[in-house]
């Protein structure tokens, strides 16, 4: 199958283009937010392929996958189709509601053309879905292995421009625990804390390939994943599946994605401080706890069930 999509979240997008189609990502001379093209830092197959605006007028798809509400009338213009009438077309919505979650309609909630695929069951029943046809496929990251080793004594946060992003993404929550212990910052606008008291230079970590951050991750002896409201992270999958213990808040899709044995999820920072400091002075207590993250993201959220719920759906449409 031939698939237009945006590149939009790297994680995700890495996931997708292993499942075996021919991806078409659209690429602009400035690589921005509308044409990034292939990413820099992940491992991404040949079937994931660069396409210009202008040959994607002739060029043979099959289908669309949209991840933002622009991209509909962006897909049209750029292909001369409509998506959904003229080109099957499925949205798939990595968020949650940014508003009131009760009142939040979805773009595509009043179309019945275009399916609406949520990557976690807490973003179905947040957004206001209308009458779009609407399900869930949740998230596939592909096993790195049990690399675990725990023997740095801190704690890992991945995050992206946290300074910038602010109490959305618990930036705060992550500066209050790197106040007891050392805590490692990994993703992109590092920048934004250089000079910060709570994170030395040598604690973070910008931008690194996939291969390169999955080796440093799994040093450390324990994940902290501090959002507050944002959809299911990948990273934090990605964490639990090198065999990394879990703390974080109990918010969003996280009860579900983080068994009580795999670690720690409170809304307590006393209580997530305790738990810290136990999996400091206890290391075997926390490889425990990390082998079952591991177990529970394999039986879960694995690759293959990932691909195999898509080629279900695209056949389906298509």
């Amino acid at each position: 199958m031939r698939i237009l999509m945006w590149h939009v979240h790297g994680s995700w997008t890495t996931s997708f283009v292993s499942g075996g189609h021919e991806v078409l990502l659209p690429v602009l001379p400035d690589r921005g937010p509308d044409g990034q093209g292939r990413a820099r830092t992940w491992s991404w197959p040949q079937t994931a392929q660069e396409i210009t605006p202008d040959d994607l007028r002739d060029a043979d798809i099959d289908l669309v996958v949209l991840q933002r509400p622009h991209e509909i009338e962006l897909a049209h213009r750029w292909t001369g189709r409509r998506p959904g009438t003229e080109l099957p077309a499925v949205y798939v919505e990595h968020d949650t509601p940014r508003e009131t979650a009760s009142a939040t309609r979805h773009p595509v909630a009043d179309r019945d053309d275009i399916t609406l695929v949520h990557v976690t069951h807490f973003n179905h029943v947040m957004w206001d879905n209308g009458t779009a046809p609407t399900t869930v496929i949740e998230h596939g990251v592909a096993d790195p292995g049990d690399r675990y080793t725990g023997a740095d004594p801190s704690a890992a946060v991945v995050v992206n421009h946290p300074v910038r992003r602010g109490r959305l993404v618990g930036a705060d929550l992550m500066i209050d625990l790197a106040r007891h212990l050392p805590v490692h910052v990994y993703g992109m606008g590092m920048s934004e804390l250089t000079g910060h008291a709570a994170f030395p230079v040598a604690r973070l970590h910008d931008d690194l390939p996939q291969s390169r951050m999955h080796q440093q991750l799994a040093h450390h002896r324990m994940y902290f994943h501090p959002y507050r409201w944002t959809s299911l992270g990948l990273a934090l999958l990605e964490a639990m599946a090198l065999g990394l213990p879990v703390l974080g808040l109990s918010t969003t899709e996280g009860p579900r994605a983080v068994p009580p044995e795999a670690g720690l999820l409170s809304n307590s920072m006393a209580e997530i401080r305790t738990r810290a400091r136990h999996w400091l002075d206890d290391p075997a207590a926390a490889r425990a706890a990390g082998a079952h993250a591991r177990k529970h993201v394999l039986e879960h959220y694995s690759l293959p069930q990932f691909h195999d719920r898509w080629n279900c759906l695209l056949n389906r449409i298509t």
